[in-house]
């Protein structure tokens, strides 16, 4: 099965937000084995909207839209879907009794717009919103599938999770697609292209690799396409487990999910508490650590000791190591870690002090220049890195780069470095 992805909004073609409904949608559909092979945008413009549906009727077999179903009369897509569609809107009952759910679920009081939100053309098949008040809807035409689903992401995620996957699973016919994610830390693509290039080579017919990287981590996404599900798994893991001989120690999950929850997990397995001390992540780090749900049964708290007072004060950093040594420092930066563990009576700190940039770099401390240390019931232990000159990267790498040197600490991973 082929499809096009359409998303509405004047918002996205001036730039002012970021289309990642369509980044979404195209992954969850190739998972499915549909291929995508167009994703455009259009204003909130009726004539727009009916145009690009006409180009892919009867040539697609899945249009997605997203966007322009709020209340507001700014979003159109229903009221041009009923008229492309030679529809009515007509009122669902069960619609309305959802809305009125939510708005008392917020003690808000509904208003006559919201209302109005009940009204769906009459050949449609209605996919509910388990999140918000904007109903999805399926149409039928000339052989192709139209869904028009809400532009707010998670809302858009939630119908396509509850209501129109199963829907699509039960249309399926064709090969089978088999995905795995192998997530590394610390690797440039380039170097780790070539440190696996024999295994690329060698990767049966029916496994293709994808390099996804972003700064400090790279994605690698093996695929595997075929008739048979279960032999296409073993496949897959045969040669994940030839990969990890070679990169083992690289990897940080085989789980597609950030490293922030790899961490959370290790640290509710062994009871562990932590803390952070903060300095050119400016709390980067700690943000990354509070995103996962239920940190708060592992994380005690963090320090953002950005100016060489509060290191002494707080943290109990000598004076003589400024002196001596300079804010990024081994010396300081351990100190720092184990200033944070103290203070916050925590079994593991990690502490970061660096030159993120663009400015403040010297010869013998560069931009991108960062020390981080990783204090614990054992010792307390220390790397220098340098990330680079962009300082948004620096602070991500960063942030990625000591919660990766946590957990090999805590799991006690050489890495050899």
């Amino acid at each position: 099965m082929n499809a096009a992805i359409i998303t509405i909004g004047d918002e996205i073609l001036i730039g002012q937000i970021v289309d990642t409904n369509s980044a979404w949608l195209a992954e969850n559909l190739n998972l499915l084995g549909i291929k995508v092979d167009e994703i455009i945008s259009v204003s909130d413009n009726s004539d727009h909207i009916k145009e690009s549906l006409q180009r892919y009727i009867g040539k697609k077999d899945i249009v997605l839209i997203s966007g322009g179903l709020g209340p507001t009369k700014d979003d159109i897509t229903k009221t041009t879907l009923a008229e492309f569609f030679e529809s009515k809107l007509i009122f669902r009952p069960e619609v309305l009794a959802h809305i009125e759910k939510i708005f008392a679920w917020r003690n808000v009081k509904i208003s006559e717009v919201n209302r109005l939100q009940a009204y769906l053309p009459d050949n449609c098949k209605v996919l509910k919103n388990p999140s918000g008040t904007a109903s999805g809807m399926w149409f039928e035409k000339s052989g192709t599938i139209v869904v028009s689903l809400p532009g707010v992401p998670y809302e858009l995620k939630d119908i396509y999770e509850t209501s129109l996957l199963p829907e699509l699973t039960s249309l399926l016919k064709g090969p089978v697609i088999v995905h795995r994610t192998v997530m590394t830390q610390g690797i440039p693509e380039s170097v780790l292209s070539e440190r696996i290039k024999d295994w690329e080579e060698s990767l049966p017919k029916t496994i293709k690799l994808a390099y996804l990287p972003r700064p400090g981590i790279v994605r690698l996404r093996l695929t595997g396409i075929g008739e048979d599900k279960y032999l296409l798994e073993d496949i897959l893991e045969s040669q994940i487990a030839k990969l990890l001989k070679i990169i083992g120690k690289d990897v940080f999950s085989l789980k597609d999910i950030p490293i922030e929850k790899v961490i959370a997990e290790l640290l509710l397995e062994k009871k562990i508490l932590l803390a952070t001390a903060e300095s050119c992540t400016g709390g980067a780090i700690a943000k990354l650590i509070t995103s996962v749900p239920g940190s708060s049964q592992y994380f005690r708290g963090s320090i953002i000791a950005y100016d060489n007072s509060v290191k002494n004060s707080l943290l109990k950093v000598k004076e003589e190591s400024f002196i001596l040594y300079g804010a990024v420092s081994k010396q300081v930066v351990e100190e720092m870690a184990e200033g944070a563990r103290t203070q916050l009576g925590t079994d593991y700190a990690i502490a970061t002090s660096g030159i993120a940039g663009p400015g403040g770099g010297t010869k013998e401390k560069p931009v991108g220049s960062t020390w981080i240390a990783v204090s614990g019931p054992k010792n307390t232990i220390s790397k220098h890195f340098h990330f680079g000159e962009h300082r948004g990267r620096n602070v991500e790498k960063a942030s990625i780069a000591a919660l990766n040197m946590l957990r090999n600490i805590i799991l006690e991973i050489n890495t050899g470095e």
